[in-house]
């Protein structure tokens, strides 16, 4: 049966893309604009978005379902590019001994972090770990969020690999929303290993690796390319190991340093490359020349307390900024995309405008999937917030704190 829906009344549709010159990201200057229409009405047809326009202009229209939007305003769901939604425990005793004065990396080296999430994932059972991560992604999809990465990396284990990636194919399983799955074993050398690099490499591009693959259980590689973790020799053996195997690399690069990341990163064709703390003219320049993503998670500086990302000089230098929230245990223990918004307003000096369209069209790009999602366009999927009664779209940024977000639509149902 042909699915139909017309909504009527729409206040503000935003992020919408008139036909013929879809983009795959915006650019630069590109992305301080947010095409809009005022007073519109949108038409979607098995699932997808057939038709927009003005209420003035709006034909009589053949719709067993019509929905009055009564002023509230539309604009695509937000693509949540970057996260670790899947994971065991909380770690408020790392933030409190953060406040009094530990770094990051001291709280990693006395075995806490990545490490202290390693082990508690070892110990949880995978239903467990299934129903937890589920109620967070029912939590993030009531912020907006349409489409969402999850990676791996809090096993560090064969078994706790394993055992994550699979709870990811269930939670694509249920279908509520998009989902792609990243596999992080390269996350942190594990206590055994620490000395001992080449046997933890071995034990992931020999063991691990074929067996996610065989059970297509990813469809990215990420590492954590960064001083005390894994070196750009490290991770160029596992993104090439990667490559063979068809999983493509999404990778974290220069979170705490000047790492190499980036320059790696780009070397092998990355989506993306994620965190950017730390970036300068060669850094912005090796970006440029690529068609990799610089994805900025500033809610993580944000937490930690750390210098934020340079958004102003890499939208100026013309390159195409994505945002996503990092959501995990220890360094943003927060999917809230509305509020991601506000602090790269608020502290990289992003537009409401550009904010929107790094986690909306960018956001889409990051996975490779802007081709049926992050815009109000003609064919692509109606994954939609409808939003409460707001003035523009500024005011999403602005209203820091509240939920804009009144109801998600997925493939043209309201959920």
């Amino acid at each position: 049966m042909h699915h139909h829906l017309l909504i009527t009344n729409i206040g503000h549709l935003f992020g919408i893309e008139k036909t013929g010159k879809l983009k795959a990201r915006f650019s630069g200057e590109e992305m301080s604009k947010v095409e809009s229409l005022d007073h519109a009405w949108l038409y979607i047809e098995d699932k997808k978005i057939h038709s927009f326009g003005k209420m003035a202009d709006m034909d009589l229209m053949n719709a067993e379902n019509v929905f009055d939007a009564n002023g509230k305003s539309i604009l695509p769901a937000w693509v949540d590019s970057h996260t670790h939604l899947v994971f065991a425990a909380s770690r408020e005793h790392e933030f409190e001994n953060r406040i009094k004065g530990l770094s990051y990396e001291e709280i990693a080296r006395r075995g806490g972090g990545i490490l202290n999430s390693a082990k508690k994932l070892n110990e949880i059972s995978e239903s467990e770990l299934f129903d937890i991560s589920l109620q967070r992604l029912h939590q993030v999809m009531s912020f907006g969020t349409g489409a969402i990465e999850i990676k791996s990396g809090y096993g560090l284990s064969i078994e706790g690999e394993l055992k994550m990636l699979r709870v990811i194919k269930r939670l694509k399983e249920t279908s509520l929303i998009p989902i792609k799955a990243t596999f992080l074993a390269a996350h942190a050398y594990p206590i055994e290993y620490k000395q001992n690099h080449e046997t933890y490499l071995k034990l992931i591009l020999d063991e691990m690796l074929p067996q996610v693959v065989d059970e297509g259980l990813a469809e990215y590689m990420d590492v954590f390319c960064e001083q005390g973790f894994f070196s750009v020799e490290e991770t160029e053996k596992i993104l090439e190991a990667g490559w063979k195997y068809g999983l493509k690399p999404k990778i974290h690069a220069n979170q705490l340093h000047f790492s190499g990341g980036v320059q790696v990163g780009v070397k092998h064709n990355a989506i993306s490359v994620d965190h950017l703390e730390c970036v300068g003219e060669d850094e912005i320049n090796t970006l440029l020349k690529s068609k990799t993503i610089p994805t900025l998670l500033p809610a993580a500086a944000f937490f930690l307390g750390m210098n934020y990302q340079p958004a102003r000089k890499m939208i100026k230098a013309g390159l195409p900024i994505c945002l996503a929230t990092d959501y995990n245990p220890g360094s943003c223990p927060s999917g809230n995309v509305p509020l991601l918004l506000t602090i790269a307003c608020t502290q990289l000096k992003m537009t409401p405008e550009e904010a929107m369209n790094a986690v909306t069209i960018n956001g889409a790009a990051a996975l490779e999937m802007s081709h049926e999602l992050g815009s109000i366009a003609v064919g692509k999927n109606a994954n939609l917030i409808l939003t409460k009664n707001i003035p523009s779209l500024a005011f999403i940024p602005y209203d820091f704190g509240n939920n804009p977000v009144e109801k998600l639509m997925i493939n043209g149902s309201f959920i």
